[in-house]
C-alpha cells in the first residue's frame, strides 16, 4: 500500500476574497467564546493571507511584532486589534444579542 502524503491545513490558503476574509472573521467571533488569543491567530491567519508585511506597513507595526501579536499565544491590545483589521479592510460591528 502506498503512503500517504499529508500536509498541514492551512486556513490562510482559503481566504481569497474580501467576502472570504470577512466571513471566517465573523465566524471566529461566534465560536471564540471569548477567548481573545483565538481571535487573535484568526487575524493572523488573514493577516498572511493578505501579505504579513503589507498588513504591517498600513497598520503601523513592524512584522515582527505583528507575527508576536497575531500567534495565539498572546492578546494582543485592542489597539493593535483595531490597527490590523483597519489595514485588512475590515470593519467591526455590533449589534444586539
Amino acid at each position: 500500500m502506498p503512503k500517504i502524503k499529508t500536509t498541514r491545513y492551512d486556513s490562510a490558503v482559503y481566504l481569497e476574497t474580501p467576502e472570504d476574509m470577512a466571513a471566517y472573521l465573523e465566524a471566529c467571533l461566534e465560536i471564540a467564546d471569548g477567548d481573545a488569543a483565538f481571535v487573535a491567530k484568526a487575524l493572523g491567519n488573514i493577516a498572511r493571507a493578505k501579505g504579513m508585511t503589507q498588513v504591517a506597513k498600513d497598520a503601523g507595526l513592524s512584522r515582527e511584532s505583528l507575527y508576536k501579536a497575531l500567534s495565539g499565544e498572546r492578546v494582543p491590545t485592542f489597539d493593535t486589534i483595531l490597527k490590523v483589521i483597519s489595514a485588512l479592510g475590515l470593519k467591526l460591528h455590533a449589534e444586539p444579542l
